[in-house]
């Protein structure tokens, strides 16, 4: 990070945001390293929230009285907020879900599940997420399609041939993470995009951990579904988000029946109610979503391009500093990385790490991260994964790795 943007990034004042930074874990400091599983988050939002529930709460879209149309109104605000955040064509563009699973599983029963036909192919990396396995899995068992995925490079990198090399006639979808959960790996969206235009196939985006870490304009990366979680992007629990394009979405059935997502009704028949609410069955999470514009708000006013120099700082940091530790292996060294640092140790189960390192009040995850198919091909049963977020310091990691080396003293 230049010294322009080290003066002006205030990381302790964005740490003074979130509360939860200042308690102690086991009569230690905080050292929350764990944001890629799910990020802390700032008073902003806390208060947004609750003042959606205490000021204005309500019913949205049906109510005629001025709560409802309150509530209706800054629900809806946040659509546009949130297109303008990724760049989007039009707030209509944006369906709020459950989270990004609920997000992934609507595209693949909505838009693959009608389409695909026995034979077709679609093509994953081995680095996903499940939720963006096993919805294709599902999908693949009813229609007759098969499941393929292409392997990354040796430090974990995203190789295009690897890609290209198992496109066919029959690809049908590509579905790719905008960054890999346990590697850190930024994958070349805007190039994967128009391979699959050429190839005819759709693109999906599980935007997780991209969105939080990096600018977005899903037109300039030229997807036709983009999909991450509130909860990763400092918002609340129970909210994602689902970019698509509006002819892709105009062409979709509904995901679920109910209230809001209609047009009319009689006992022999339905018609629905165009995108975005078509696929909004039900009474939203409203608060929560509320919530997020103000998580998007917050991230938008530190700057997504501060955030990306602050946190690669902290990763080329963590990477040097965790390098010292001795029997560490960092997992996933791609250049231009984001997000995580994975790692394991040739004297401790990354289980035993992440227990003994919390009783320094260090938090970190450990296990499979949603992401066998990637520990398969690793030949590990599971890694340790420190991840960074806008609050994450230099010191924190100096604590990771003071405490690592506890780790070998006590097992090496």
């Amino acid at each position: 990070m230049d010294e322009m943007t080290t003066k002006l990034y205030d990381v302790e004042a964005i740490r003074a945001d979130f509360p939860i930074l200042s308690r102690e874990v086991h009569g230690k400091p905080l050292v929350y390293l764990d944001s890629a599983a799910s990020a802390q988050k700032p008073r902003q939002v806390m208060d947004a929230l609750m003042l959606a529930y205490t000021d204005t709460y309500s019913n949205v879209h049906r109510g005629l009285h001025f709560l409802s149309e309150a509530s209706t109104d800054a629900y809806e605000a946040v659509r546009g907020s949130v297109g303008s955040f990724i760049g989007a064509a039009s707030g209509d563009e944006i369906v709020f879900t459950s989270g990004a699973t609920m997000a992934l599983n609507l595209i693949a029963r909505c838009w693959a599940e009608p389409r695909l036909q026995p034979g077709d192919e679609i093509l994953i990396s081995i680095a996903e997420h499940h939720a963006n396995i096993v919805p294709w899995q599902m999908v693949a068992e009813k229609t007759g399609a098969t499941v393929r995925a292409f392997d990354m490079g040796p430090d974990g990198a995203f190789v295009m041939a690897n890609l290209t090399d198992m496109i066919t006639a029959k690809t049908r979808i590509i579905a790719i993470p905008h960054v890999s959960n346990v590697l850190g790996t930024v994958f070349p969206v805007a190039e994967i995009s128009k391979v699959a235009k050429q190839a005819g196939a759709l693109m999906v985006v599980d935007g997780c951990q991209g969105v939080v870490h990096m600018p977005v304009d899903v037109i300039a990366l030229g997807c036709d579904f983009y999909v991450f979680s509130a909860h990763k992007l400092y918002g609340p629990n129970g909210v994602g988000v689902l970019w698509g394009r509006a002819d892709i979405l105009a062409e979709m059935p509904p995901y679920m029946g109910g209230g809001d997502m209609i047009d009319r009704v009689t006992i022999e028949h339905s018609t629905y109610a165009e995108p975005p609410v078509r696929f909004e069955a039900g009474t939203p999470p409203i608060a929560e979503v509320i919530a997020l514009g103000a998580a998007v708000d917050y991230v938008t006013n530190i700057g997504m391009e501060a955030i990306r120099a602050h946190e690669q700082d902290i990763l080329s940091y963590a990477h040097q500093r965790l390098s010292s530790v001795e029997g560490l292996q960092l997992i996933g060294t791609a250049p231009g990385k984001s997000g995580v640092v994975s790692f394991t140790m040739d004297c401790a189960h990354p289980h035993d790490i992440s227990t003994i390192i919390d009783n320094n009040g260090v938090a970190i995850r450990a296990g499979h991260h949603c992401a066998q198919p990637l520990m398969d091909r690793l030949d590990l049963p599971s890694t340790a994964r420190a991840s960074v977020g806008v609050y994450t310091t230099r010191a924190e990691f100096d604590v990771l790795a003071e405490s690592l080396e506890k780790v070998r003293r006590i097992f090496g």
